[in-house]
């Protein structure tokens, strides 16, 4: 079958795995819908760079009449002022109470005010070029589950006027002396084609600063989380969501904007560095599954695999060590379905094992923190999983495919499902199988092959927990 884009009416496509180049036309990779589009700006005490911004924005390449701005001030002492340069710009002043650093709220607040089919969020400290816009809005404005990120470049405008910006865009100047950008992230954008071919830990470069999705995807994932208070991380947060809900990537060099200062890790003291960072990484392991996030050696709320044991009839011993087995080898939470007596004596048996769960009790809270999971493992017999199984597991999501079936003598033993897999595809319920089953890998293996052993009708788990 030949590998394509798929219409979803309007001029916006549906596409396969992260293939946002397929929505590119050859003969003019830049041409774009100009949708309504609204620029989200947080914001905190810091006039001059506003200025800058606003003014920048008012002389955008994309239509002004389908441009809003909305400023989002995080409690500064002195409310935002719209420069005369931008009083031509649709453009509205939301704020909060200054309730400690909140750029994840103050984004959300301004979305609340905006009408625009693409939201770009653009930090109150960063210039965009006059093509940051139309460039950004691109892919979102075609792809309806595209999340993308704009190149932010690092210089002193410290001494800038919006006068020399608009000189600047004018080429009568030849703009600011550029400071190096972390090579970290560069790296990445040309191993993997500007995003292009994604892994796991995708997520982690697309930058919060200049940031653009459509309101779709905003709504699909609820935003940003607003019980991050703090410097950095909820930009993290926000993206690993989406591409776990299925997000297109996409890492757009063309949409330049300028920050105005170094890159964090050239501005900050290095011992504070890490104390910040320290704090930081641990909030986000209490939120993101994605092992390089984590580690290994603690248990958390938000797990990365949910595992449902359909234990109906099956011997006690069988269900313990199946059991006992997939909480070894894989950071998950099991969910004993069934209500006959085996499965009761099941629950019993773990009752004391938070990680073990009764699928009546799931709260609000856990179905919300269940949505993090990265995958979703059916046991339909009594197995024992094995460290090969979670490399299996591993390179399913590296190859971000879609699902593994391991089977026995012909029968589907436990399957495997990814949960980016999964809600992509449920945001298309009208498109025919024929079209989406090609978007993510499915592949079946022999259990012997998947690391999944079958355990014997009633072991003795004296003999086993004993080592003889």
């Amino acid at each position: 079958m030949t590998i394509e884009a798929t219409s979803v009416g309007d001029g916006r496509f549906a596409v396969p795995g992260n293939r946002w180049d397929l929505t590119l036309d050859p003969g003019d990779p830049l041409a774009y819908r100009d949708t309504e589009t609204s620029v989200v700006v947080p914001f905190y005490d810091n006039q001059h760079d506003l200025d800058l911004l606003l003014t920048a924005l008012s002389v955008q390449t994309h239509p002004s009449t389908r441009l809003q701005v909305v400023i989002a001030d995080d409690g500064s002492p002195r409310p935002p002022q719209v420069p005369d340069q931008a009083r031509g710009l649709n453009i509205s002043v939301v704020g909060q109470q200054n309730a400690g650093f909140r750029a994840g709220t103050a984004r959300n607040l301004g979305v609340s005010r905006s009408e625009g089919e693409v939201l770009l969020f653009l930090d109150g400290d960063t210039v965009p070029g006059p093509d940051y816009v139309r460039r950004l809005s691109r892919l979102p404005a075609a792809i309806p589950d595209a999340v993308v990120s704009g190149r932010r470049r690092y210089a002193d405008l410290s001494r800038w006027t919006p006068a020399d910006l608009l000189t600047w865009f004018a080429g009568h100047h030849a703009g600011p002396t550029g400071w190096e950008e972390p090579s970290w992230m560069t790296g990445e954008y040309e191993r993997t084609g500007n995003l292009l071919r994604v892994h796991p830990r995708s997520y982690k470069y697309l930058i919060g600063a200049v940031l653009g999705c459509t309101r779709e995807m905003f709504d699909a994932v609820s935003g940003f989380d607003e019980s991050i208070v703090g410097y950095g991380g909820e930009d993290y947060d926000f993206t690993y969501r989406a591409y776990n809900s299925g997000a297109v990537l996409a890492y757009v060099p063309g949409a330049v904007a300028w920050h105005d200062g170094r890159e964090w890790a050239g501005r900050t003291d290095p011992d504070l560095q890490s104390a910040q960072k320290n704090r930081e990484m641990m909030m986000l392991a209490a939120r993101i599954p994605e092992p390089s996030m984590r580690g290994h050696g603690q248990i958390y709320p938000v797990v990365d695999v949910l595992v449902d044991v359909h234990g109906s009839g099956w011997t006690l011993g069988a269900g313990v060590l199946c059991i006992r087995s997939l909480l070894a080898t894989l950071d998950c939470a099991v969910t004993v379905v069934g209500e006959d007596e085996s499965c009761v004596n099941l629950r019993a048996a773990f009752r004391s094992d938070p990680r073990v769960r009764d699928a009546l009790s799931c709260s609000e809270d856990q179905i919300s923190s269940d949505a993090r999971a990265r995958l979703h493992v059916v046991v339909r017999e009594a197995v024992r999983v094995t460290p090969s199984f979670a490399d299996r597991v591993g390179e399913l999501l590296e190859a971000d495919g879609g699902s593994l079936d391991v089977t026995a003598g012909g029968r589907s033993v436990v399957t495997v499902g990814s949960h980016r897999r999964r809600t992509r595809l449920a945001r298309y319920p009208l498109l025919p199988a024929e079209v989406t089953d090609h978007w993510f890998s499915q592949c079946a293996m022999d259990h012997r092959e998947s690391g999944v052993d079958l355990i014997a009708a009633e072991p003795r788990l004296a003999a086993v927990f004993g080592g003889y």
